[in-house]
This record gives structure tokens, C-alpha cells and sequence, in this order.
């Protein structure tokens, strides 16, 4: 088992002018940010509105993603609350020859940590041959993992189960697993995190600030003098002022229009704020 480490974005998908998944250039930009410096990227998880995206265009979406020359430095969200459907895109997602998955529990309904075991027991024991990073947001499915489920679940599954996405925050600083991946969901977290011996992150606002976590988390690992985390923890600091989804993809578009297409609920942000943003983002000097 490779252990996952590094910087991974959490994708943007690309869509159209009719809302519909631009599967070319939601590839493309995966590619670039792994050009940028990403170590990877994470295609569906909620930064890429994949719980507004139909099962269809994800899968046509993987289709050609398995061509990508890439291919081993993506993982793959699933985005579905329903089990049955998530086993069976994960079955898709192997025969294309994805291994890597990231998989939140589902979001809405009220549960607890047997119960989430149950969930990832019953994915494991219909596929033994993949790798999951468990997803700890409790903001957006309602339930926030605890040590003890985590440790449960390493336990019975030491194999499938490899690391955790800690956007809740709670596990990254004090749990420890041998051979296991913690992944804090923030680039203000990348350094600290390092330091207590994380793999590294997986976030949002590396859909633009790829070079600068890169340079972050090689400096470290080199025993380099930090010259750019102040930088990159204060970009952050900017877009967590807004919806996280909707400022990126408002702050791409003033460089390709494209972005600026989203889905409904979601919306860019309107000129005043908008404008906002760029006046704080320049103000740090930091531009596309």
C-alpha cells in the first residue's frame, strides 16, 4: 500500500454554457493544477459540485479521465448519499482502473459512529480491492468523525481504509496512525500539520494557490526557511470569507468566462463582492 501524501486540489468541474459538465476542460484543468504543482487531484468532491452533477456525466466524465495521462494521481469522489449507488459508481470507477476514492458519509439524516461504520463496512466488504480517505466534514453531511470510529475502522479494514480529509478539524492535530494519511481541508492547516507529521492537504483554494502550497510543503520536507506560508494561509483567510465554491469560481472567470458558469443553488458572486474579493487578493499580491 502507497501511502498518499502531498498537495491535492479539490477539482472544479468545468461546465458549460447550458450547465452541462464540459468534460475536456474539466480534465484539462485537473492537469494543470497537476502541472502547477499539485502531487494530485481529488474529481468530485463537493468543490466540484458533485452532488449537483448527474451520475451520467460523472461517468462520462471517468470514461476519459482513465486516459489521462495523470491517470494515478486522482482520487475519486463518489458525492451520493445512496450506498447502493455509490458501490456501483465505485465499480465503474475499477474497471476504468481507479483504486483511490474519497467518500464522505451521506449527508441529511442523523447518525452515529456504528452507524458509519456499517456504511463504509458494507462498501469494503463488496470492494477489498480499493483505498478510501475517509471525508470529515461535519458543515456539510452533519456528522463529524471521532477517533474512535476512525481507529475502529483502521482496524477491521487496515488495508482499505488509508487516510482522512480532516475538514472538520477535530482529528488532525492529535490522531495517530501508523502508515495512515491525514489530510487537514485547508492550506492554513498545511504547515501546522506538516509539522505533526500530516501527509499533507487536500483543498478548495488549491484550485489557485497550487504553486504556493507546493512550495510550502517542498521547503518543509527540504528543511528550507519558510518564505511563502504567511502568503498562502492569508489567501485563504480571503476566500473563507465567502462560499468557497463560488468565489473560486468567480475569481477563474475573471480570467476565462467559463467559470463562471455554476449550478443552481450555487451562484459567482455579484459585482460588489466580487470586486471585493479582488481588491483583498491584490492587495496580497496575488493574481491568476
Amino acid at each position: 500500500m502507497e501511502k498518499i501524501r502531498g498537495i491535492y486540489a479539490a477539482g472544479l468541474s468545468v461546465l458549460d454554457e447550458n450547465l452541462a459538465l464540459d468534460v475536456k476542460k474539466t480534465i484539462k484543468h485537473a492537469e494543470n493544477l497537476i502541472d502547477n504543482g499539485c502531487h494530485g487531484v481529488a474529481i468530485f468532491g463537493s468543490t466540484g459540485q458533485a452532488q449537483l452533477l448527474s451520475v451520467a456525466e460523472k461517468i462520462s466524465l471517468l470514461n476519459k479521465l482513465s486516459k489521462s495521462k495523470y491517470k494515478d494521481k486522482y482520487l475519486i469522489g463518489t458525492g451520493l448519499n445512496s450506498l447502493n449507488e455509490t458501490i456501483n459508481f465505485i465499480l465503474i470507477s475499477k474497471t476504468l482502473g481507479f483504486k483511490n476514492f474519497l467518500i464522505m458519509p451521506p449527508a441529511y439524516y442523523k447518525y452515529g459512529d456504528d452507524e458509519v461504520f456499517n456504511f463504509y463496512s458494507r462498501i469494503i466488504n463488496t470492494h477489498k480491492d480499493i483505498q478510501i480517505i475517509l471525508y470529515n466534514f461535519e458543515k456539510l453531511c452533519g456528522y463529524r468523525f471521532s477517533s474512535e470510529c476512525v481507529l475502529k475502522l483502521v482496524e477491521k479494514f487496515p488495508k482499505q481504509i488509508v487516510g482522512l480529509k480532516d475538514s472538520s478539524y477535530n482529528l488532525f492535530e492529535d490522531l495517530k496512525i501508523a502508515n495512515f494519511s491525514m489530510l487537514p481541508g485547508s492550506e492554513s492547516k498545511l504547515l501546522t500539520g506538516l509539522k505533526l507529521g500530516c501527509s499533507g492537504i487536500i483543498t478548495a483554494t488549491c484550485n489557485v494557490t497550487s504553486n504556493l502550497a507546493r512550495k510550502v510543503y517542498d521547503d518543509f520536507h527540504n528543511n528550507k526557511s519558510q518564505t511563502e506560508n504567511d502568503k498562502l494561509c492569508k489567501i485563504r483567510t480571503v476566500f473563507e470569507k465567502y462560499n468557497l465554491v463560488s468565489a473560486l469560481h468567480t475569481f477563474l472567470g475573471t480570467k476565462e468566462t467559463i467559470y463562471n458558469n455554476i449550478l443552481p443553488p450555487l451562484s459567482i458572486l455579484n459585482k460588489e463582492t466580487k470586486d471585493k474579493l479582488i481588491l483583498e487578493l491584490n492587495s496580497l499580491d496575488f493574481k491568476l
